[in-house]
């Protein structure tokens, strides 16, 4: 990166009046950079130094302590005396000084990350040396390898911060030195806009500038073609901008949570909203209701003459828990990138996508009218009746779709996984179903006094534990698909037409058997629950014992339905695949095509046997958390006598065990229906 980074500094400089043409020399800073006896190359930021050092074009170089590592002082500095250069340290306090002197002529910075606007991530006090610099008129540069581009990031503000231990500066040699009652704030790094950054140089060129912005992903995506740069979603103007473009900036207000009256301004003030609701002008007669279940986020739906639209928008925390259990925002476009990816294969089973708003952190959607409705909230009225169709195509619409990765490894899919980490929701994933449930902890519920004999002896059941265990080690582990991540009833909606997943804000890879039991789990949940609400409302008797007929058909169609559309889907890619891929099942067979197909028959066997273990067990898992974990059902959260739901949940647990730690008992999906059904009517 030296040579063109050497040009870029002395054109923007002599652009600037730093310097009067391009013979002369100039006189640049550097703060927190090694080069190349630190990074075994050429260097980042001292490389364009060297760069200009070679050219006959550098003055002096002077470089910042950077505390509180003194990584200036003790690395900086000595490979600038190691070269030769002609150098000088001085004091990170002392550089607004130092450029208002006119020493500076030029600033050139490494970056630990840059995102997809060009905002750059550094050691602390780079943000501070762009506003000095801006203030000087001096030009600031970033040099960073390619490695550091960061597309996947929108913006700086989804930048993690590093927090460091106080002792960096409340003690020396070891020492106190500040009095015990001061409160200490030591950022490891601060972020930079990419407005204050006048290049952003790589060994691979300059990233290319537009406006304010980088464009960052675009230049990724032309040197790195190995590395997954997810497409851009659409932003809050409802358009694909250019990367780096005017249009791809988020809402400039900055964060604020949604109301029933603001979020109606949010609407009217985005003419591609606007057509999907209603006039501007009619604004005042548009009805808005917020239909959350309360748990994590906002959901709004938004109507007017001319239609509707429903909005999510994420807080930054869990909305049940409140501020003492933060939570990435992020989610709004890992959710939004994920209903995008479904839509390229299965635009029938998911809302349209309208647009992302990074800043406001929520997407908005397709609202999908009535006669449509949640499924769980069909199912607790007991309004979903023989008739209105399994919900299962929902499933397989959106695993169905990579079926090859049953087949093998490939490399665009370790890409995708990278893509769609998903942190901070699988952390809560694993901390409230495998973690919590099994341990006294004052995020869980259940009815209480009628459960708490058989919480006592769940979280003292070894075999439920060493069982726990392995199942959070293979969702630690398994990629098997894109998964929805959290698919329940209240994530299907429902009508006599069709069927649309919603809430993939869990999105990740991970074993296909997370979502396949989920689902499973919550249609056995109402199944045990159908019994309490029989006892409690009479009247409703018949309908309640047609729904569990409902349920018990539905448990079998839908795993029957996934596992045949499963296989057939895979078998129809089996060529193609073989083509492609020189791991894939027939071409390691090494023979005939026949010889292929019968050790790709023999690993389907395998791969379905494993998967059906994964779904009991994950069944299992999930019925538990759902009974003395921190969210549960309204299937029986709405059994109002407390006795009756306390015998139905206990039923329910205990069937849940049996899945989660012997799930050999469970040979298909006929078994499970049977023995349920025993079990919910026991």
């Amino acid at each position: 990166m030296g040579a063109h980074g050497a040009s870029a500094l002395m054109a923007v400089a002599q652009a600037r009046g730093r310097i009067s043409n391009s013979s002369d020399k100039l006189c640049v800073l550097t703060h927190c950079n090694t080069g190349s006896l630190a990074t075994s190359g050429y260097g980042t930021a001292l490389g364009v130094i060297r760069a200009l050092h070679e050219q006959g074009k550098l003055e002096h170089a002077y470089c910042t302590e950077t505390r509180p590592y003194n990584q200036g002082a003790r690395l900086t500095a000595f490979e600038l005396m190691h070269d030769g250069l002609p150098a000088t340290l001085v004091c990170d306090s002392a550089a607004a000084y130092l450029m208002a002197s006119g020493k500076v002529d030029a600033v050139v910075v490494g970056a630990d990350r840059v995102v997809a606007t060009g905002d750059t991530a550094n050691k602390i006090g780079t943000y501070m040396l762009a506003i000095v610099a801006a203030q000087h008129n001096v030009p600031f540069f970033v040099a960073a390898p390619v490695t550091t581009l960061d597309p996947a990031l929108a913006n700086g503000s989804q930048i993690v911060i590093e927090a460091r231990p106080s002792e960096e500066i409340t003690h020396f040699r070891g020492t106190r030195v500040v009095d015990e009652r001061v409160q200490v704030w030591n950022p490891s790094f601060d972020v930079t806009p990419a407005s204050l950054i006048a290049g952003i140089i790589t060994e691979k060129g300059l990233v290319p500038k537009s406006g304010t912005h980088f464009e960052v992903a675009k230049f990724v995506r032309q040197h790195d073609s190995a590395r997954a740069v997810p497409a851009p979603l659409p932003l809050a103007d409802g358009v694909i901008p250019e990367e780096g473009s005017a249009a791809a900036e988020a809402a400039a207000s900055g964060f604020y949570a949604l109301d029933l009256e603001t979020v109606k301004d949010y609407v009217a003030a985005r003419p591609n909203l606007c057509k999907h609701v209603g006039p501007e002008s009619s604004k005042a007669t548009w009805g808005v209701r917020e239909v959350g279940d309360g748990n994590i986020n906002f959901v709004f739906i938004v109507e007017g003459p001319s239609g509707g639209v429903a909005i999510k928008q994420s807080l930054p925390y869990i909305r049940c828990v409140g501020e003492s259990w933060p939570l990435t925002q992020d989610r709004m476009r890992l959710e939004g990138a994920a209903l995008a990816d479904e839509a390229l294969h299965t635009p029938q089973h998911v809302p349209a996508l309208y647009s992302y708003d990074a800043t406001m952190a929520l997407i908005v959607m397709q609202y999908i009218v009535p006669p449509a409705i949640i499924l769980r909230k069909g199912l607790c009225p007991c309004v979903v009746v023989p008739g209105c169709g399994c919900p299962s195509v929902s499933m397989l619409g959106h695993v169905c779709p990579f079926i090859v990765v049953a087949g093998c490894v490939r490399p665009w899919r370790r890409r995708r996984v990278v893509e769609f980490t998903n942190p901070e929701m699988c952390e809560l994933t694993e901390a409230v179903i495998f973690t919590e449930p099994y341990i006294p902890h004052p995020n869980n519920k259940h009815t209480s006094p009628q459960l708490d004999a058989d919480v006592a002896t769940l979280q003292a059941d070894v075999e439920a534990k060493a069982a726990i265990c392995d199942l959070k080690r293979k969702f630690h582990s398994k990629t098997d698909a894109l998964l929805h991540g959290d698919l329940h009833t209240g994530s299907i909606m429902i009508d006599h037409t069709g069927v649309w997943m919603i809430d993939p804000e869990f999105a990740m890879y991970g074993p296909m058997g997370f979502d396949v039991g989920k689902f499973h789990a919550n249609l056995m949940l109402m199944l045990f629950a159908t019994h309490g609400h029989e006892r409690t409302k009479l009247a409703q008797k018949q309908q309640y014992v047609e729904q569990r007929e409902w349920l018990s058909k539905c448990l079998v169609d839908t795993w029957t339905g996934f596992e045949q559309k499963f296989l057939d889907l895979w078998n129809k890619h089996a060529a193609k695949e073989a083509q492609e891929n020189t791991a894939s099942p027939q071409v390691l067979a090494g023979g005939s095509a026949a010889q292929g197909m019968d050790v790709l028959r023999l690993y389907q066997a395998t791969f379905m046997e494993d998967l059906w273990a994964d779904t009991v067990r994950f069944a299992g898992a999930v019925m538990i958390r759902r009974l003395v974990g921190i969210a549960h059902v309204a299937d029986m959260n709405t059994i109002e006598d407390a006795d009756v739901r306390a015998g139905c949940e206990r039923r329910a647990l205990r069937f849940g065990r049996e899945l989660l730690v012997h799930p050999s008992k469970f040979r298909d999906i006929t078994s499970i229906r049977d023995m349920a059904v025993a079990a919910a009517a026991s």
